[in-house]
This record gives C-alpha cells, sequence and structure tokens, in this order.
C-alpha cells in the first residue's frame, strides 16, 4: 500500500474493523486505523462524519452501472471498473469547475 499511495497516513473505518486490524494496519502498512464509532445512546439515523464520507463515495461509485452488481470474474477487474467510475467522478467535477 505505500508504494501505490504513499502520502496516506490515517485510515478511518467502521467499528466492524476494530480489534485485530487495528494492530495489524500499524505493523504492516504503517498506518493509523481510526475507528469511527456511534454516538453514546445512539437509537436513531444520525450522519457520523467520516462514515458518511464513505457511504457518499459508494453511491457516486454505484452510480455507474457495471459496479453495482459484482458482473466481473476477477477482483482485479472489479477494482478496475471501480476505478474509472472514480475517474468519472472526477472528470465531470473537474470539468465542472472551468471559468467562463
Amino acid at each position: 500500500m505505500g508504494a501505490c499511495f504513499p502520502t496516506i497516513r490515517i485510515v478511518w473505518a467502521d467499528s466492524g474493523y476494530a480489534g485485530k486490524l487495528v494492530d495489524w494496519a500499524v505493523c504492516h502498512l504503517a498506518l493509523t486505523l481510526r475507528i469511527v464509532t456511534k454516538l453514546a445512546g445512539q437509537t436513531t439515523f444520525v450522519v457520523l462524519h467520516r462514515r458518511w464520507c464513505v457511504e457518499r463515495t459508494f453511491s457516486w461509485i454505484n452510480r455507474c452501472r457495471r459496479t453495482v452488481r459484482d458482473y466481473e470474474r476477477l477482483p482485479e477487474h472489479h477494482a478496475a471498473m471501480v476505478q474509472w467510475a472514480m475517474i468519472i467522478v472526477m472528470t465531470r467535477r473537474l470539468a465542472r469547475r472551468q471559468p467562463t
């Protein structure tokens, strides 16, 4: 991971990933893994800051038809489709911000 993304230092994860993964990320990837937990006494839906960023990104990816279902045979092919979906999102953003 460090070779591909050397500037990433912190990763936020859902509370389902708490436990051994936190130590593993520090030892093997040199990353700080911060767990986003529910608020104390939370019983209804509340937007959690970092978790909402992840959910929003998943919705952007799923706007591309081919990434809605797992149609690909190999994980590498699916990863390529996700990357292609994010390229579409970013190019649309860049094109929208052109000065007139």
